[in-house]
This record gives C-alpha cells, sequence and structure tokens, in this order.
C-alpha cells in the first residue's frame, strides 16, 4: 500500500466517500498479501516520528484483525492468524513488543491492547516464548514509570482476555506473570505502576489457583493486596478491594488465616475512606455473603438428596456482624439527593443497602436483633436522611429473616410507613412505598387486616399526586399485594380487593397517562398492576371488567392517530400499544363469557398493531390474539385469511426471536381453537416450522416450542397430517440426538425443555394420526420412538416436566398400537417410568402413570 498512514486516516474522515475508499484499500491489503499487511500495520504502530493517529489506528486494525465479540468469528480471526508459518508471525510479534518501550504514551497503550490479543492466540499453545519474558524485564529493571504502566497494561488486558477464553495456562507460565505483578504493586513504585499492577492482578486471579494451593505462595499475595489498600492514591485503594473481591468469591476455602486481617481493614475503610473506596470494599463483603449463600444453598440441596457437603460456610458474615451493620447504617444515611437525576450514579448509600439485603439472607433471622435498635430509634427521627435510612433498612432486611422473626415488626409498621407516604420528604416517601411493596411480597401475612382499608387507600391516594418515583412504588406494593390474591383467592365468589377493584383499575389507567407518566418507569409499573388486579380478580368483578375491556380496545384505536415527530414519540406509542394488547390479553382470558361480542373491535385493532413494520409490540399483540382464540374457538375461524400473512411474518422474524417464539405458539393456540379448519393453513405453517428448525441462526429457544406446534397440528387435523409426517419425524429423530454434558446446567436445562416439546409433538401426531384412522402410519417409527423413551428413563438428569410427557407419549403409543408393541414395552425402563410416576407425589403424574400401567397390562396380558 502506497501510503498506509493517509489511508489509515481516512477511514476517520467525516466525508463517506472517502472513507468507504479507504476502509475498502484496507480490505484488499488485508485480502492480497494478509502477512504483509500485519507486518505493515505493525511497523506503522512502531514508527516513531509518524502521526500519532495513524499509529493508534494501525495498532487497533491490527487488534481487530485478531479480535471479535462474537466466538465464531474471533475463532476464525484466530485460525487465519494461526495459518501463518511461524516465521511469519515472529516478526510481526517482535515489532509489536519492542512498541511497549514507545516515546508516546498513545503508542504504547495501543500497542500493550495489540500485544495482547497477539499473545492471548499465542500462549495457550505453548507459543511466544519470549513475550513474558520481555514484559518481566520492562517491569523488573530500570526501566521508566510510563513503560512499566503500559507494560502492566499489557498484562492486565491478556489475562482478562485469557480468563473470559476461560484458557488454563501451566504453572510457570502463571508464575512469570505473577512475579511480573507483584514486582509492579510494591509500596516504592509509583501509584500508576501500582495500579496498572494491581488491575492486571485482578484481571489474574483466576490464573492463581495452584499459587493458592502453597501456603507460602497464598501468604504472599494476600499480603500484597491488603498492603495496596493501604496506598495513598485511591485508585490503587479501589482496585485492591476489587482484588480481594476477586479473591474471595474464587478462594472462600483459603481465606481463614487472612479474615481477620480482613475484617479490620474493610471496617476501618468502611469507617473512614473516599466513597469510591467504601464502595469498592462494600462489594468485597457483598461478594462474601453471595459466596455463603452459595454455599448454604448447596448444603441445603444436598442435604435434601440425603448426600454430604462438599463444601464448608465459615459463617464470617455471622461472625461480624456486630461490627459490620452500624458502619452500613451510618453509609447509608448518607443520601445523594440528585442521585435518582442519573441513572449511573452508585454511591455508597446504595451499595451498603444492597449490602444490607444481602447479609440479611446470610444470616437470616441473626439479622433481627442487629439491624431494628437503629429501625425503631430512627425511623420517625426529625432529621429526614435518619427517617430514610431507617426506612430503607427496615426495607432490605425483609427476605432475610422468618416471618416468626419479623412478623411482629412488620406488623407494627405498616401504619408508620402509611404516614410516611405523606411525609416532608421525597426519598422518604418513595421508601416507604417501596418498604410497603416488599412487606406485600414477602410478608403479608403479618398485616393486621383492620389495616387492609387503609393500606389500599392511601397506596390509591398516592398514585396521581406524589411523585412518579413514590407513585411507581406504589404501584408495585398494589401489584406486590394483588399477587398474594392471584396465589390465594382469584377464583372465589369475592375477595378483600373486590370493593376496590373499579377505583384501582380507573385510577391506574389515569396514573398511565398522568404527568410523569415517562419517568420511574411509572406507565409501565401501572400496566403491569392492572394485569395482576385483573387476573386476582374475583367473579364478583366480572362486570367491572367487562366495562373496561371496551375503554381499553377503544385506547388502542387510539394510539393509531398520535403524531409521531420524534424517535422517542414512535417508541412511546409503538410501547404503549404492547401495554394495551397486553391488557387485552389477560381481560379476554378473565373473563371469557361475553368476549365474542368484541371479538370483531379486539381483532380489527391487533391486526392494526401487526401492520407496523417495528415488531416491539407484535409479541404482545400475538399474545393477545392467541388468548382471544383460546376464548372463541371455531369462531376464530374468520379472522384466519386476514391474520395469516402476519403470522407468516412472524414466523419468519428471525432476528426478534421472541416475536418468532410467540408466532409459533399462536400456531399453536390456532390449532387447538380451529381443530380440522386450521388444515388449509397447515402446509405453509409446516413449511416456516421446518425451516425454523433447520436455521442454524435462530436461537434455540424458539426451538422446543416449534416441535410442540407439530403435535398441535396434528392433534388439529388428524389423519390428514400424513404430508407432512415423514418429515416431521425426522426432524423429531434429529432433535431426539441432542445431548447436555453432566457439569453443564445450563444445557441441561435446555435439553430438558427440548425433550418435553419432542414429546408433545409425539403425543399430538399419535392421537392425531389414531384420531384419523391412519395409526399404521406410526408402526414402522415405534422402536425409535420407544427407544427415546427407554433413553429419557435412564438419565439422571430427567426432570419432573420431561417424566410426565414421557409417561403420557409411552400410554399414547401403546394406546394407539396395541399388541404391535409388546416385545418393545417388555423391557425394564417401563416398570422405571411407571413407578416413578406413581411415586412422584404430583396428582397428574399419578394419574398418567395409572393410565399408562392400565394400557401396558392389557398389552401384556393380550
Amino acid at each position: 500500500m502506497a501510503d498506509l498512514t493517509a489511508t489509515l486516516l481516512g477511514c476517520q474522515n467525516p466525508d463517506p466517500t472517502t472513507r468507504n475508499a479507504a476502509e475498502q484499500a484496507l480490505r484488499q491489503a488485508e485480502e492480497a498479501n494478509f502477512p504483509q499487511f500485519m507486518m505493515a500495520l505493525a511497523q506503522e504502530l512502531a514508527g516513531e516520528g509518524k502521526d500519532i493517529n495513524g499509529r493508534q489506528l494501525a495498532g487497533l486494525h491490527l487488534k481487530n484483525l485478531l479480535s471479535a465479540k462474537d466466538a465464531i468469528t474471533r475463532e476464525q480471526k484466530t485460525a487465519k492468524w494461526k495459518a501463518l508459518d511461524a516465521a511469519v508471525r515472529g516478526p510481526i510479534k517482535a515489532v509489536m513488543l519492542g512498541v511497549l518501550v514507545s516515546s508516546e504514551m498513545t503508542a504504547r497503550h495501543t500497542a500493550a491492547q495489540a500485544c495482547a490479543e497477539l499473545a492471548s492466540i499465542e500462549l495457550p499453545f505453548n507459543e511466544w516464548p519470549e513475550f513474558l519474558p520481555a514484559l518481566l524485564t520492562n517491569v523488573r529493571e530500570g526501566t521508566a514509570d510510563p513503560i512499566k504502566v503500559s507494560t502492566l497494561e499489557c498484562l492486565g488486558y491478556t489475562c482478562e482476555l485469557l480468563a473470559n477464553e476461560e484458557v488454563e495456562l501451566g504453572q510457570d507460565m502463571t508464575n512469570q506473570m505473577l512475579t511480573a505483578i507483584v514486582d509492579g504493586t510494591r509500596s516504592d513504585r509509583a501509584n500508576d505502576v501500582r495500579l496498572a499492577a494491581t488491575i492486571a492482578l485482578r484481571n489474574g486471579v483466576s490464573f492463581t489457583r495452584g499459587n493458592f494451593e502453597v501456603s507460602a505462595e497464598r501468604t504472599m499475595i494476600m499480603q500484597t493486596v491488603c498492603e495496596t489498600t493501604q496506598c495513598a492514591d485511591a485508585r490503587v485503594r479501589v482496585a485492591a478491594w476489587e482484588v480481594i473481591a476477586s479473591i474471595t468469591y474464587q478462594f472462600y476455602s483459603k481465606l481463614e488465616e487472612y479474615m481477620t486481617t480482613l475484617f479490620q481493614i474493610s471496617l476501618e475503610c468502611l469507617g473512614k475512606d473516599e466513597e469510591k473506596v467504601v464502595v469498592s470494599a462494600i462489594e468485597f463483603w457483598c461478594v462474601l455473603c453471595e459466596t455463603e449463600l452459595e454455599i448454604l444453598d448447596e448444603i441445603d440441596m444436598l442435604k435434601e438428596e440425603g448426600a454430604p457437603a462438599t463444601q464448608t460456610c465459615n459463617r464470617y458474615v455471622a461472625a461480624g456482624l456486630e461490627h459490620l451493620v452500624p458502619l452500613i447504617t451510618a453509609a447509608m444515611a448518607k443520601q445523594d439527593e440528585d442521585a435518582d437525576a442519573d441513572d449511573e450514579i452508585y454511591n455508597a448509600a446504595m451499595a451498603s443497602a444492597t449490602l444490607l439485603s444481602l447479609v440479611a439472607q446470610t444470616v437470616e433471622d441473626l439479622i433481627v436483633p442487629a439491624i431494628m435498635p437503629f429501625v425503631m430509634e430512627n425511623i420517625k427521627s426529625e432529621n429526614w436522611r435518619l427517617r430514610e435510612a431507617a426506612t430503607m433498612a427496615f426495607a432490605q432486611i425483609l427476605d432475610g429473616p422468618s416471618t416468626e422473626a419479623i412478623g411482629q415488626y412488620v406488623n407494627q409498621s405498616v401504619t408508620v410507613l402509611l404516614e410516611a407516604l405523606t411525609d416532608t420528604h421525597p426519598m422518604v416517601k418513595s421508601t416507604a412505598a417501596f418498604s410497603i411493596g416488599k412487606i406485600c411480597d414477602l410478608h403479608v401475612s403479618s398485616i393486621p387486616q383492620e389495616i387492609f382499608p387503609n393500606l389500599v387507600q392511601s397506596l390509591l391516594a398516592t398514585l396521581p399526586k406524589e411523585a412518579p418515583a413514590v407513585a411507581s412504588q406504589a404501584c408495585t406494593s398494589l401489584h406486590n399485594l394483588a399477587a398474594q390474591f392471584l396465589i390465594n383467592d382469584a377464583e372465589g365468589p369475592s375477595n378483600a380487593l373486590s370493593p376496590y377493584m373499579g377505583t384501582l383499575l380507573q385510577t391506574l389507567l389515569q396514573v398511565s397517562e398522568r404527568e410523569g407518566w415517562d419517568e420511574a418507569n411509572l406507565r409501565v409499573g401501572a400496566y403491569e398492576t392492572v394485569n395482576v388486579l385483573i387476573q386476582c380478580s374475583a367473579q364478583d368483578c366480572q362486570p367491572i371488567l367487562m366495562q373496561m375491556l371496551p375503554v381499553i380496545i377503544d385506547k388502542l384505536a387510539s394510539t393509531f392517530t398520535m403524531q409521531c415527530l420524534t424517535n422517542e414519540d414512535r417508541e412511546n406509542k409503538e410501547n404503549l400499544q404492547g401495554l394495551l394488547c397486553s391488557v387485552i390479553q389477560v381481560t379476554v382470558q378473565k373473563i371469557q363469557v361475553g368476549v365474542a361480542a368484541h371479538a370483531d373491535h379486539i381483532m380489527q385493532n391487533l391486526l392494526q398493531v401487526l401492520q407496523s413494520k417495528t415488531a416491539t409490540a407484535h409479541e404482545e399483540a400475538f399474545l393477545a390474539i392467541g388468548a382471544l382464540a383460546n376464548v372463541i374457538d371455531s369462531e376464530f375461524e374468520k379472522y384466519m385469511p386476514h391474520l395469516h400473512q402476519f403470522l407468516m411474518l412472524g414466523l419468519r422474524n428471525h432476528e426478534a426471536y421472541q416475536v418468532c417464539s410467540i408466532a409459533v405458539s399462536l400456531v399453536g393456540d390456532t390449532a387447538r381453537a380451529l381443530e380440522s379448519k386450521i388444515q388449509p393453513y397447515c402446509s405453509d405453517y409446516v413449511t416456516a416450522l421446518l425451516e425454523n428448525l433447520q436455521n442454524p441462526m435462530l436461537n434455540r429457544a424458539v426451538k422446543p416450542p416449534v416441535l410442540s406446534a407439530f403435535g398441535d397440528i396434528a392433534l388439529a387435523i388428524g389423519g390428514q397430517f400424513e404430508p407432512y409426517m415423514q418429515v416431521t419425524l425426522m426432524m423429531l429423530i434429529q432433535a431426539q440426538a441432542t445431548r447436555a454434558p453432566d457439569d453443564d446446567e445450563e444445557l441441561i436445562e435446555y435439553v430438558n425443555v427440548l425433550r418435553e416439546g419432542i414429546l408433545e409433538a409425539y403425543t399430538g401426531i399419535i392421537q392425531g394420526l389414531k384420531d384419523g384412522n391412519k395409526v399404521a402410519l406410526l408402526a414402522p417409527y415405534a422402536e425409535t420412538i420407544i427407544g427415546f423413551l427407554e433413553l429419557l428413563a435412564n438419565d439422571p438428569n430427567r426432570d419432573e416436566d420431561v417424566l410426565k410427557a414421557s409417561i403420557g407419549c409411552l400410554g399414547d403409543i401403546c394406546s394407539a398400537l396395541g399388541p404391535q408393541v409388546k416385545e418393545l414395552i417388555g423391557r425394564n425402563f417401563t416398570q422405571v417410568l411407571v413407578e416413578e410416576g406413581l411415586s412422584s407425589g404430583d396428582p397428574m403424574i399419578v394419574e398418567t402413570a395409572q393410565w399408562a400401567a392400565s394400557i401396558i397390562q392389557q398389552i401384556a396380558q393380550s
């Protein structure tokens, strides 16, 4: 390339023609001779005296040729680099290492990033042996401090990249890195050097596992980090606490001999250090709580399974409770009144509140005597900061102790908190509403019954007149209160919310349009509360819901004429449409009888939502349509010609996979509603569903509902499913082959969901063909299906949903094919499935198992 500097600078040119030409020239140079281009970029970065912007762009371009956010692209770029001969790569790496000692700070910093990318590729293969010795030399010998900083930055970036890739390094390599880093943290080093070294140590903690197994090396690391927390530079102290938090998470079991020191220095920090350092030290305590919680949860789980514990919880948090709580409450009383104005602010008061919640969850009932004296002394203080801190402290401990331990205080607190909703300070009001919300969520049984009317009325009064932040918290309180009725009292003739239902719904709809609706998530909170109120409403509220439904439909209709002058206006309109669609969905599901009279109006508006090119509200519209189809059944047929095109677009909307998934579910809804009348549309639907299964780029979460949808279609059209049967069964058999490693919980969960979808598809196909008198078509596949059931019977990772579906599928295929499967079901697995079902304790599974057992017995006796 004639002038690489000019070309690189051209990539930053505001003129698109110039910029595009420069970018194209770089691509051509890369394709023409990749190794030569890489060397040219390295030499450009190394060119002392050249334009520094061009040098920086060269280094960043080189780095970007090796890196990528997604794993597949990164793997491709790595392979391209590794394909070069070592003799070609060596000189490029040597040039890059040399830039770390450049006189230009920008060049050094850029080289640090690029060298880290190279090292993350080379070191796992034990290549680039010159890399770590060169860095060690830069740090330890008489080089200038700026060079030490850039070198340690490079080491930190390298550790971060390797950790993200979960690369395992040899102990010798780890020791070399650790030697360079620890040298940089020495107290006689400049603060900038100590900062870079401490950040590198934070990024490299995961590689020190071998060192933490050796007492002397472990003590050296801990001593180094603890000393660094005393550095005069606050930036270094922050980074040191980040290191300690990382060590706590990864090496909890090794900390016992150091905890006294960690307690002392952390409590001292919380009491007197700068706020940003205090926040970092609080994070250490948060990680300690989370780690102990994780261990305690695992111990409980193993105990339930009758297995011995594999870890010990040393209960450090409980041991430090007496000294920690006063420091937490003191920090909580240093609120920033303007914090809500900037979502990025995370101060010591907020961090302390988070910590208190974690402490409460960790120590459970022990938190009550530790915190309640502060709460009771200050919740009515004349100082608003103490009032707010006491109120927040009470709220934050509620998910820790048992109702037996905290119940009496909840009982006494509700009246005080309701009074605080009219406090003179907005933060106290907001926190009081937040506290009430948590009480309604976690300890509603402790609210005195005689206070209930006042509770509802006080929250109602808050909604229209208080600041959006307070009103939003009041919505959450009502939402949580209503959710308790959803659990316990939603199907009865009446419940305690019935007298207030009309006023609540009307007020919340007004709140969604009040001044400030677009602040503090108020509109969303109001509509979500409307939805849960509808869901929990008793039978005597049906007339209210019937009156409200046309109002909601009209509100949705009015959105189509809203003016949209800006992108923000358009987003607000689409979000409102989504919220209104969700209200229509839950209302239709709740009232059912009488919905048909509004069906035309509902579908007219929902189809208009789907005409929008943006998919913001499509998911909610599809869900509402599915609810309507489930309620009006075969009467839904007249809407299918209008819905079909939109449903096909949804099925092929692979980018917005949530919309695609809901569209797949809607295919199932319409099939169940229309039964055989869905047949004219089935060819298109089956084709789209098969395309989804074959699309490797589609999010995997869509695939289980796709499989279930085949079952819904087959069940709906019976024998007419024959043209689709063979290709569908081939897909199901292919899906059966999906396995999950025993140590990958996330993949195990997904495979269980996938298998449930496969079983639902088999069940639908079997029942559909049986109803259509074409069950003989299944005979060639019986061995494969039953073999899959045998695999599931012997799978220790099978969950309860798969057990239920397996037993149901077993019963269906036995019922359909009868004596034809006698030999196949004579194996031990059928007994395993049935016996597990009978002993499951779930009435539905037990009933299914009893039915399947009777079918199997009939076949055995035939």
